[in-house]
């Protein structure tokens, strides 16, 4: 049965995502010449650094959310990035912080597994971007929640807009 559940590392499906808010730090990138890894690493050291986490007001749960949005067109042209947390309201949006309010809608959610120091994030992208999805690029997302405390095994949920 172990043996089996490695074999599984992908699982997507269709889900409903309600409106919600975030607040966090944000970069805008490209994935030309692989500019986007760097400068979402960056950003990442940065959350970390400087535990954005807790100086983000009005969090509802800790779960960490890096968001791409503000799309000039396709993956290939430049967008935003942002990782923050779901908050209740805008109200309150600390200096050097954004806050964005995000519609939901329709998503495909694919969920992977595996070592986040070996490439599992950038690596599941690439997967999507040449998946045959009718994509929308209003708001995609990655879920880092309490499955993806330990890095070295990791499971994290990608949510692609879709129409």
């Amino acid at each position: 049965m172990l043996l089996l559940h490695k074999l599984i590392k992908t699982i997507m499906k269709s889900v409903k995502i309600n409106p919600f808010n975030i607040i966090g730090i944000s970069v805008r990138t490209t994935n030309e010449k692989e500019q986007s890894t760097k400068e979402i690493a960056d950003l990442w050291e940065q959350f970390m650094s400087k535990n954005i986490l807790s100086n983000i007001p009005n969090k509802v749960g800790s779960t960490i959310y890096s968001l791409y949005t503000e799309y000039e067109g396709d993956y290939t042209k430049p967008y935003t990035a942002i990782i923050g947390c779901k908050v209740d309201h805008l109200n309150e949006i600390p200096e050097g912080m954004v806050g964005k309010s995000f519609e939901g809608g329709n998503f495909i959610q694919v969920t992977t597994r595996g070592d986040l120091t070996k490439g599992l994030i950038v690596n599941q992208w690439s997967k999507i971007w040449n998946m045959n999805l009718d994509r929308v690029y209003s708001v995609d997302f990655e879920v880092f929640g309490e499955k993806a405390q330990n890095p070295n095994d990791a499971e994290v949920d990608f949510l692609i807009a879709v129409q």
